[in-house]
């Protein structure tokens, strides 16, 4: 039993003062300043008294859920270098209690078996909770099938690409939009227009300086490419009748779609990272091969799009932060030394979104804190089936907890990163605002930045999708 008094207590609606008391894996009870004589009468009442944890002056986040991760995945000629063990120790070090990874159908499987063999992967010892989406690459009479038996074992939410060797057609993609608005799942899509890429991508390789460029990147991925894909797929998902997530939005452009959907009355989700609101495009033209450390797709957009996402959240047209970690080491990033399309994709991430978050939206008075807990905890939990079990602080809630001290100041470090990624994306920045403490389900499992608790990670059953948000 674990009483954690005198912080403020930060729900997606309001901030209050308030004490938390954790009894085995859940918030027992839950008590406001006004409810004082009840706690007291409460806590006499214990056969035991409960551990104490002084939380004042600190603020009591429902723990964090990251929706977007790509663990031990196999891409790009090379393997993600976090797998479940180190990746989810990096996630629940920032106070990530929950992920949901994308497990992927690679072609000649069937769904069943990518699912089956993305719980292995887990099974190395996952040290927060966690689920899958999975990946649909190869569309059939069987995968079809499979849909129905995802649903079953608790897999309601999948993913689709608009882009790579994995992409799906426009008559594949509005099949599945069906089939998962049939069954009570959602998808979420990677929107960049895979024709426009490869035409840039073509063009741009036929000069051997900019075929070794990085910053070829950015120019072979343009926001028009992304803002594109999104139109269509939203017009896919109309006519399916289908409600659909756009994961990772980076761009103004996008987002215009999104809304102009909205206003035809669709149901549109929409994601986006830490990355595309606190870096651009210009690292891009680092010098060297430094540019390759933030090669991801779509890539970093530019300053008037980060303000605009910013915006956006704070304005609740953007209902998540995820991360899309997906790291790699220098050495990995290396094989695109001579083609820029060559560049494995992705960064780490996952262990800084929480302080990222406050620093740079909170503690700047670009979001509340309470818009911090939906965009981290509440709307996660609610749009991919884990609510009210994970994402809020409620009584008989999970005892999913982050303590964070606002007044507090660190600096992000290779030194102290958990991750196995080899470099920090944002080496050297002072944020405002420090994770002290995190609790998965009861048990402290991390303290500054440590991971304390190993391994207790569990599979998340997770609901259909309710349109909740």
């Amino acid at each position: 039993m674990i009483l954690i008094k005198g912080g403020t207590l930060v729900t997606a609606e309001r901030s209050f003062p308030g004490d938390l008391f954790l009894c085995g894996e859940r918030i027992e009870r839950i008590f406001s300043e006004s409810q004082r004589e009840e706690e007291e009468r409460f806590l006499s009442s214990l056969p035991e008294k409960a551990e104490t944890l002084d939380a004042g002056g600190k603020l009591i986040f429902p723990g964090f859920i990251d929706a977007h991760t790509h663990f031990d995945l196999h891409v790009a000629g090379t393997v993600t270098c976090d797998d479940f063990a180190s990746g989810t120790r990096a996630a629940l070090s920032g106070g990530t209690t929950s992920i949901v990874d994308f497990g992927t159908q690679y072609k000649g499987e069937t769904l069943e078996e990518g699912f089956h063999n993305w719980q292995k992967k887990a099974a190395v010892g996952a040290s927060c909770d966690y689920g899958f989406h999975m990946s649909i690459t190869d569309w059939n009479e069987r995968t079809r099938a499979d849909c129905q038996r995802m649903m079953e074992e608790g897999l309601s939410t999948f993913k689709l690409y608009m882009a790579y060797d994995i992409q799906l057609s426009d008559e594949t993609i509005f099949e599945i939009l069906v089939r998962l608005r049939e069954l009570g799942g959602i998808t979420g899509v990677h929107c960049e227009s895979s024709g426009l890429i490869a035409a840039l991508q073509k063009e741009l390789a036929k000069d051997p300086e900019k075929r070794r460029s990085v910053s070829s990147h950015y120019l072979s991925r343009p926001d028009d490419a992304e803002a594109e894909a999104i139109n269509r797929l939203l017009y896919l998902a109309d006519m399916a009748h289908a409600p659909v997530i756009d994961v990772h939005l980076t761009c103004e452009k996008g987002l215009n779609e999104i809304r102009a959907a909205r206003r035809r009355g669709q149901t549109v989700f929409a994601e986006t990272c830490p990355q595309y609101l606190t870096q651009t495009r210009e690292l891009y033209d680092l010098p060297g091969f430094e540019g390759a450390k933030y090669v991801i797709s779509p890539p970093l957009r530019e300053s008037s799009d980060q303000e605009a996402l910013w915006k956006a959240l704070r304005e609740k047209e953007i209902q998540t932060v995820s991360t899309d970690h997906c790291a790699f080491t220098r050495k990995q990033k290396e094989l695109g030394l001579e083609d820029f399309r060559k560049i494995p994709g992705g960064m780490p991430g996952v262990e800084t979104r929480g302080e990222l978050i406050y620093s740079e939206g909170v503690a700047k008075g670009r979001i509340s804190r309470e818009r911090m807990c939906a965009v981290l905890s509440e709307n996660p939990a609610r749009l991919y089936g884990l609510y009210p079990k994970k994402g809020v602080l409620q009584e008989g809630s999970d005892a999913d907890i982050v303590i964070l001290n606002p007044e507090r100041r660190k600096t992000i470090s290779i030194k102290n990163q958990v991750s196995k990624c080899d470099y920090a994306p944002l080496e050297g920045m002072e944020l405002q605002g420090v994770i002290e403490e995190v609790y998965l389900r009861g048990t402290l499992s991390a303290r500054e930045g440590k991971v304390l608790s190993e391994g207790r990670g569990q599979y998340l059953k997770r609901k259909p999708f309710e349109p909740v948000l």
